[in-house]
């Protein structure tokens, strides 16, 4: 499946972009199912200048979205309509500032700042090691594993909206909660600020290291997979629900639950993106009829189905 077209228009409407644009891009090839349609447009703006001229003038009704490393997402097999923003280079620097303060751009993988902050001597950015997404994602939802989330440890952020202004967003304005922020979702996160605290750098990388272990000994690091599937309902473990109710193993077509953690979904054997989504549905319906509770996506799911195809919920069916 393919969609029209559109570069030509947007590069007439902005002279002066720097970055790329590439038509109906295979966004298959850059997340970590493996799986989706394409990208009608994908925009890689050079920096935060060139992403806010680039908001300013996009029309008002194209839809606009941004991706990250693409670990927590899942693209449907239809692709995405509109232009999906992937930052690179110019949104990928770290420093180190006084008083054990890390400025990182939000294309930055989470496990670089968490090794810058060891080189530097700053605890407390540890737990990234074990978060495989980008700061803009950890923006976004709150990210955070082993206690720690990054409402503990930011101190702003730097945004776009969708009309091209900046915004610096202090701690109190990001309005997080577990795994969410309220910003709107058309603001784009371009840079962040972290306050760690003086740490020894051995003990740091043990640290780090430790966490690392535990992600290779619990977790199916090395398959196709998109990270935790579901919330934490309040007072549960969502990987204890879902083997509770039998669904440890499941497959469905190229699609199956992890067997190491059952709150990983994996493209095991050439999987569509309909394989995986309706997988997550049926685990959420046996979750459902068996304990009462429904189970929240955390992962993200974008764009179209295929033609003819259910979409959501009506997968489960």
């Amino acid at each position: 499946m393919s969609f029209p077209d559109i570069t030509g228009e947007l590069a007439a409407r902005m002279p002066n972009l720097r970055g790329r644009l590439v038509a109906n891009f295979p966004l298959s090839s850059i997340t970590w199912f493996r799986v989706g349609g394409p990208a009608q447009v994908l925009f890689t703006p050079a920096d935060e200048a060139d992403l806010a001229y680039f908001l300013a003038h996009a029309p008002a009704d194209l839809p606009v979205i941004v991706l990250g490393l693409g670990s927590n997402l899942l693209v449907r097999d239809g692709g995405v309509p509109g232009v999906v923003i992937r930052l690179g280079k110019g949104f990928s620097e770290i420093q180190v500032e006084p008083d054990c303060r890390l400025r990182a751009g939000t294309a930055v993988p989470d496990v670089k700042v968490a090794r810058a902050a060891a080189e530097a001597g700053i605890a407390g950015l540890a737990f990234y090691r074990g978060i495989p997404g980008s700061i803009g994602g950890a923006l976004r939802m709150n990210a955070g594993a082993h206690g720690s989330e990054t409402k503990d440890v930011l101190v702003e952020a730097r945004a776009v909206d969708r009309q091209g202004n900046i915004h610096v967003l202090s701690l109190a304005e990001m309005g997080f909660r577990y795994r969410h922020c309220s910003i709107s979702k058309d603001w784009i996160f371009t840079e962040a600020v972290f306050q760690g605290r003086p740490g020894d750098k051995a003990e740091i990388l043990e640290q780090m290291e430790a966490v690392a272990q535990y992600r290779e000994e619990n977790q199916p690091t090395r398959e196709r997979t998109g990270g935790s599937t579901f919330k934490n309902p309040p007072g549960h473990s969502a990987w204890k629900l879902i083997d509770a109710a039998g669904c440890r193993g499941l497959r469905i077509g190229g699609a199956k639950v992890s067997e190491m953690h059952c709150n990983f979904l994996i493209n095991d054997n050439d999987a569509t993106a309909e394989d995986i989504e309706r997988l997550g549905e049926t685990v959420r319906a046996r979750v459902k009829a068996t304990s009462g509770i429904d189970l929240q996506w955390e992962i993200v799911r974008l764009g179209l189905p295929l033609p003819g195809r259910p979409i959501g919920e009506a997968l489960a069916a």
